[in-house]
C-alpha cells in the first residue's frame, strides 16, 4: 500500500473530483492482488478515510462534507477508475450516509442527525445488508423484555470487514402479520459475527461476507422504523432512488475503465476497419450509459426540488428503468471493450479480465431485469406496485 497522506477536505483543500482523482492511481496498486485472493480492500478504506470521503454526503451543517447526490455519484464514478471492488463497497456506506442526509435537508428529519454527526465525527463505516433486506426483509425478530431478540444472516454484506454499524432488519410475526423491524447493529456486539465467505465471480475484493446476527438483543428504542413486510413503504421509495443511482454510478466508472484500458491498447496497432466500427460501437454503448445515469440523478434532483419532497411510485420507476439501461449498455460496453482490445485484453495483466467480471454485479442489485420490467408494466398500465420487487 503506498504511504502517501492525502489533505481531508476543507475549505482550503482540493475539490472532491480532484482529491478523488489523486486517489485514483493509490487505490489502483492492490486492486488486482486483492481479486486474485478474494481479499477486502481494506488498505483502500484507509485512504478512502484519510481523503475524508467517509463523512462527504454529512450535510456541512453536521460537520461533513456538503456533498449532494451529484457530486457522490462523481466520486464513485471516480473511483471505480482506481478500484471497482473499492467504489461498490463503498458505495453502500455512501448511501446509508446520503439517505439520511437527504431526508435531513429535504424533510426535516431531525431524529438522523446523531447518526450523521458520528459518522462526521467518528468517520465510522456503515454497512447495508440490502441484498438480503430488500422489500420482503429477512431474519427473525421475537419478542422479548425491552426488546427483540433477533436471529439472522445477512448475505451481501459488503465492506463487511471495516464496518462499524450494520443498517438491517428483521422480520416479526405479530397478530397473524409480518413486519420488518428497522435498527442499527453495532458489529462488535455480543451475536454478531462476519463469516469470511465471499468467492466470486467478481468484485472479489469487495468483502461482502455474510453477517451472522446469533440472539442479537435490540431494545426497543434502537427500532427506527417498523414496516409491513412484502409491499413498498415510503421510505424504500426514498432508499431506491438514491441508493441505486450512487451504485450504478460505480457501474458506470467500471464501463469507462474498460473503455479507457481498451483504447489504450488498440494505439499500439495498426488501425482497421473492423477497429473503428469495434471502438465506434463501444462509446455509443458508453454514451447510452452516461445518459440513462443523467436520468437518474435528474429523477432524484426533479423529486428533491417539489415541495414537501414526497416519494412516489413514479420515480421508483423512472430510477430503475434507468438502472437496467445503465447495466445494460455498461455490460455491453465492456464486452465491446474486450473485443476491441483482442488476444491481449484476455491477459489477466491488462486488468480487462478483471473489469469484465466486476461489471457482471450490474445484473443483480434490485430491481433486477424480471422484477423492473413487471414494476414499469404494471404503471403503463395503471395497476398496482405495492407487492412488485
Amino acid at each position: 500500500m503506498s504511504t502517501a497522506t492525502l489533505t481531508p477536505m476543507t475549505d482550503a483543500a482540493p475539490s472532491l473530483p480532484d482529491q478523488v482523482r489523486r486517489l485514483v492511481p493509490l487505490l489502483a496498486e492492490g486492486a488486482a492482488a486483492a481479486d486474485e485472493s478474494d481479499r477486502f480492500v481494506a488498505d483502500n478504506y484507509t485512504l478512502l478515510k484519510q481523503a475524508g470521503l467517509v463523512e462527504a454526503g454529512v450535510p456541512a451543517e453536521l460537520g461533513g462534507g456538503g456533498a449532494d447526490l451529484r457530486e457522490l455519484s462523481e466520486m464513485l464514478r471516480l473511483l471505480a477508475h482506481g478500484c471497482s471492488s473499492t467504489a461498490l463497497a463503498f458505495s453502500m456506506h455512501t448511501h446509508q450516509v446520503a439517505i439520511p442526509a437527504w431526508r435531513w435537508r429535504h424533510q426535516n428529519l431531525a431524529a438522523v442527525e446523531p447518526l450523521l454527526k458520528r459518522v462526521a465525527a467518528e468517520r465510522i463505516i456503515l454497512l447495508s445488508s440490502g441484498g438480503s433486506d430488500w422489500i420482503g426483509g429477512s431474519g427473525r425478530a421475537e419478542r422479548v423484555e425491552g426488546g427483540y431478540r433477533i436471529d439472522a444472516r445477512k448475505v451481501f454484506s459488503s465492506g463487511a470487514p471495516a464496518g462499524d454499524l450494520l443498517m438491517t432488519g428483521a422480520v416479526l410475526e405479530e397478530s397473524g402479520e409480518a413486519f420488518v423491524l428497522h435498527f442499527a447493529a453495532p458489529m462488535r456486539a455480543p451475536g454478531i459475527r462476519v463469516l469470511e465467505n465471499w468467492r466470486a465471480l467478481g468484485m472479489r475484493g469487495t468483502g461482502s461476507h455474510d453477517v451472522i446476527l446469533d440472539g442479537l438483543f435490540i431494545p426497543d428504542a434502537a427500532v427506527a422504523l417498523k414496516r409491513r413486510a412484502g409491499e413498498w413503504h415510503p421510505l424504500f421509495q426514498i432508499i431506491s432512488t438514491i441508493a441505486f443511482t450512487l451504485v450504478y454510478a460505480v457501474y458506470l466508472g467500471v464501463a469507462e475503465h474498460a473503455r479507457d484500458v481498451a483504447l489504450d491498447i488498440a494505439r499500439r496497432k495498426p488501425a482497421t476497419e473492423d477497429m473503428l466500427s469495434l471502438a465506434g460501437r463501444m462509446d455509443t454503448e458508453l454514451r447510452a450509459a452516461r445518459l440513462a445515469h443523467g436520468w437518474m440523478l435528474a429523477t432524484v434532483e426533479r423529486k428533491s426540488a417539489t415541495a414537501g419532497a414526497v416519494p412516489s411510485a413514479e420515480a421508483v420507476n423512472d430510477v430503475m428503468t434507468g438502472r437496467t439501461l445503465v447495466a445494460r449498455h455498461a455490460i455491453r460496453t465492456v464486452e465491446l471493450a474486450l473485443e476491441l482490445a483482442g488476444g491481449a485484453g484476455f491477459q489477466r495483466s491488462s486488468g480487462l479480465e478483471r473489469l469484465f467480471r466486476d461489471i457482471q454485479g450490474a445484473r443483480f442489485h434490485p430491481l433486477q431485469a424480471g422484477p423492473q420490467a413487471r414494476y414499469a408494466g404494471a404503471m403503463a398500465l395503471g395497476l398496482p406496485v405495492a407487492n412488485i420487487f
